[in-house]
């Protein structure tokens, strides 16, 4: 079981625009076959984790509070946990959670949910990736890089990350996108 922060990026590294959209991730011509190669990385996810910038953006653009099978039939019933200082709207019948805790204190309860032993999925956003990282719970990062540069955005990481810290594992190209795969060296 790892825990990894896996997720898509311009080449100036932001992850959303600063409105927290991903619309220029979609319009980039070929992004339809780094999708379909998103399913075997789906495969291996037994819990989903994400922050509630991520989880709102969903909301709206799945249209989840209405069409909640929207999210089991992309995710199945992946125990997924949404940390947030606030309360949020749930949709019902998902396996989807408010977590208000830090990521130390968060740990347990997680993976006591990884009933399946599959890997932790990381999906947004870069702060609370920045968070795992810094509680010693990240493995790996993946990086799908989308060629698009855009002016301003979310980071990838708001922390600082040391080039020793980090090793690089695999570098592929998925239709116009390339991946970068990273492990966290701990200690």
């Amino acid at each position: 079981m790892a825990t990894i922060f896996n997720t898509s990026c311009t080449l100036n590294g932001f992850i959303a625009d600063e409105q927290h959209s991903l619309q220029w991730l979609f319009d980039v011509p070929g992004s339809a076959d780094a999708e379909a190669d998103f399913a075997n990385f789906l495969a291996q996810i037994s819990v989903i984790v994400m922050g509630s910038h991520t989880y709102e953006w969903m909301v709206k653009e799945l249209d989840l509070l209405n069409h909640p099978e929207a999210w089991t039939n992309i995710y199945g019933a992946r125990p997924t946990w949404v940390f947030s200082s606030r309360e949020l709207p749930l949709p019902a019948d998902t396996p989807i959670r408010l977590i208000h805790s830090d990521i130390p204190a968060a740990l347990e309860e997680i993976n006591a949910s990884n009933t399946a032993g599959g890997d932790v999925w990381i999906v947004g956003g870069g702060d609370l990736a920045t968070q795992f990282y810094e509680a010693g719970a990240l493995d790996r990062i993946t990086l799908t890089m989308a060629p698009v540069f855009l002016p301003a955005g979310k980071p990838v990481f708001t922390g600082f990350v040391d080039s020793k810290n980090l090793h690089t594992t695999k570098v592929r190209r998925v239709g116009e996108f390339t991946e970068l795969t990273l492990e966290v060296k701990r200690g």
